[in-house]
């Protein structure tokens, strides 16, 4: 007997897995991608080895000492001897002046005041720190040197200025000292600006005539026109640490240089073992002569000469004394002869410029202009 579709029995569900997934065939491709990927991020981010050449810092060459120069007579110099002294300053740009008329009791007495300024305490330096290109006088900033046990700093550095803001900030902090030391100071720099005038007169005399940028030399940075750098000199300082410093100084000397614009600086350093003079194209020392002034030419007078004086950075290095030593480096720059305003010798009167008329014209063309308007509309 047939069944009825209504009396047979439902389908039973189907459970069939699904089909295998690939995986084994996967895992060797992305094994297979991995190693190619890493094969080229090998290839493609090698970094180079970096070889340095051996002379990375400058070398130091000790010269013999440039030619001494008796300011008494540089006025009456012969030629020979005049062209020895301009032949010096154009190969290593410094000279040494002897017999310069200044009283040695004068720079004794500056140095002697000069040594209290290196005595005042952190706290009250920080006050007076220099932070160029906004303040280019006071303390250098402290660069976090350590000292060791027994040894201080082997350099520390001032910079003196005539500036007003100089005098209320120090005044703030020594008051009875700082007046008495720039008083001294003043007194010594009206020599040094004497001596320095006359030998930039003697270089600008021998200069030839194509070369003149007379007009073009700049006041120094700020307003400033002549300033002073003092240096202290620890005693009894490490090899090790000295020569470290000494590093220290090159590059920075190299990379910075002065803060103020200058035509000549004078240095003050009697007694020192060694002089060393940094420029962009070498590093050469020697031994001053006793109670001999080094002279290093500045930028300005580079600029004068049209390049040929050389614009280099001196520094005194002080080796095995048993006291602190005091160092000056006097920057002069000429007064400036430059005016904005010219004055007619004949009229008496202010020339105005064609920039100051240009500006009046504008100025009456709106007024002009305001009043024909106010006029129609009223």
């Amino acid at each position: 007997m047939a069944l009825s579709p209504e009396s047979m029995p439902e389908k039973p569900f189907d459970f069939r897995a699904p089909p295998p997934s690939p995986i084994a065939s996967g895992r060797r491709s992305c094994v297979t991608n991995e190693d190619v990927l890493s094969e080229f991020l090998e290839h493609s981010l090698r970094v180079p080895d970096l070889v340095l050449p051996d002379k990375v810092f400058p070398r130091q060459n000790f010269i013999e000492n440039p030619p001494k120069i008796d300011f008494q007579l540089l006025s009456s110099m012969e030629s020979d001897s005049l062209s020895k002294i301009l032949d010096s300053i154009a190969r290593i740009g410094c000279f040494q002046l002897v017999n310069y008329g200044i009283e040695g009791e004068c720079i004794r007495s500056a140095l002697a005041a000069a040594a209290g300024i290196f005595q005042l305490p952190p706290e009250k330096r920080r006050a007076v720190t220099r932070s160029p290109p906004e303040k280019l006088y006071g303390f250098e900033e402290d660069h976090g040197e350590k000292e060791e046990e027994g040894e201080g700093k082997v350099s520390e550095e001032f910079v003196w200025c005539r500036g007003a803001g100089l005098k209320l900030e120090m005044e703030a902090i020594w008051p009875v000292g700082y007046s008495n030391f720039s008083e001294k100071m003043e007194s010594l720099l009206c020599d040094i600006e004497k001596v320095a005038e006359k030998i930039l007169m003697a270089i600008r005399q021998n200069l030839p005539p194509k070369t003149d940028y007379e007009n073009d030399m700049k006041q120094g940075q700020g307003g400033i026109g002549s300033g002073c750098y003092l240096y202290k000199h620890s005693r009894n300082m490490s090899a090790e640490k000295c020569s470290g410093s000494l590093r220290y100084d090159v590059i920075r000397m190299l990379i910075r240089g002065f803060d103020y614009s200058h035509a000549l600086c004078l240095h003050v350093c009697d007694g020192s073992s060694e002089f060393h003079v940094y420029s962009k194209k070498g590093w050469v020392s020697f031994c001053p002569d006793k109670d001999a002034m080094v002279i290093t030419v500045g930028d300005q007078t580079q600029a004068l000469s049209g390049g040929q004086f050389k614009h280099v950075i001196g520094r005194p290095i002080y080796k095995g004394e048993e006291e602190d030593c005091i160092s000056m480096a006097f920057l002069y720059s000429p007064p400036s002869t430059t005016n904005t305003t010219k004055v007619d010798p004949q009229k008496g009167k202010n020339t105005i410029s064609l920039s100051q008329q240009a500006i009046a014209a504008i100025v009456l063309t709106l007024v002009y202009h305001i009043l024909v308007f106010v006029y129609n509309k009223f």
